[in-house]
C-alpha cells in the first residue's frame, strides 16, 4: 500500500484496502491552493487503493474555493480554478471508485468535489448543498455545468446551474448531489461498507 502522510489540513491512511483521505482545515475547508495541492498529493498517493473514500470535517464537507484569493485579482482566479479542476478532473477519472462522505455544507466548488465522486454519502443534518455562484456575481465554469449535466437530475439542472439553488441533504438526494443520507454517526462506516462492495471493480 502507499505511504500514509499527515499535514496540517488533509490526512490519509487506510481501512484493509480502502484508503480515507479526510479533509479538515478546521474552519470551512475552503479550497486554496495549499489544501488543492494536499488532495491531489493525498489522491496520487493512494492509486494502488481497492477504492477511495473523501471525508470532509464535522458540519462541513468544504465551502468551496478560498474567496480571499478568487476576488483579489482576474490572475489569482484564474490560477486556482485551473489548479482547482485538475483536482475535480484527477477524481472523476481517478481509476479506483471513489466515494464522498459529505459530513455537512458543500457549497460551490464543494458540491463540485461531491459531482466528481463516483458515489456520495451525506450526514443528516441542518446544512446546504448547491452551486450559489450566479447569486455572488460569479459565473459558473462550463467543465461544472457539464459535470452537473451527466450527474444532476434533469427536473432540476436549470435551478441548480442557472438559479443557484441550495438544498437540504433530503433535497440533495433527490437533485442528485448525494446518493443517500445517513446518521452523521455513521457515514464513515457507511463510507467503507459501500467501499469493500467496490474494490472487485
Amino acid at each position: 500500500m502507499g505511504d500514509t502522510f499527515t499535514n496540517p489540513q488533509v490526512t490519509t491512511h487506510y481501512e484493509a484496502d480502502i484508503a480515507i483521505i479526510k479533509f479538515d482545515d478546521k474552519k470551512a475547508n475552503a479550497l486554496g491552493h495549499q489544501p488543492i495541492d494536499e488532495l491531489l498529493k493525498a489522491f496520487k498517493s493512494v492509486e494502488d487503493a481497492g477504492a477511495v473514500i473523501l471525508i470532509g470535517r464535522p458540519e462541513c464537507f468544504s465551502a468551496g474555493f478560498d474567496l480571499k484569493i478568487m476576488q483579489n485579482s482576474a490572475e489569482q482566479a484564474q490560477s486556482l480554478l485551473r489548479k482547482g479542476v485538475e483536482l475535480f478532473l484527477h477524481m472523476y477519472l481517478f481509476p479506483r471508485p471513489v466515494i464522498a462522505a459529505c459530513t455537512g455544507h458543500a457549497i460551490a466548488a464543494g458540491a463540485i468535489l461531491l459531482l466528481s465522486s463516483d458515489i456520495r454519502i451525506g450526514s443528516s443534518g441542518n446544512y446546504k448543498i448547491g452551486l450559489p455562484e450566479v447569486n455572488i456575481g460569479m459565473a459558473l465554469p462550463v467543465f461544472a455545468t457539464e459535470l452537473a449535466r451527466e450527474r444532476i437530475s434533469k427536473r432540476h439542472y436549470t435551478r441548480v446551474t442557472s438559479l443557484g439553488e441550495n438544498y437540504n441533504p433530503k433535497e440533495a438526494c433527490d437533485v442528485g448531489f448525494l446518493d443517500e443520507i445517513v446518521d452523521p454517526s455513521i457515514v464513515l462506516e457507511t463510507s467503507i461498507e459501500k467501499a469493500n462492495n467496490l474494490t472487485s471493480i
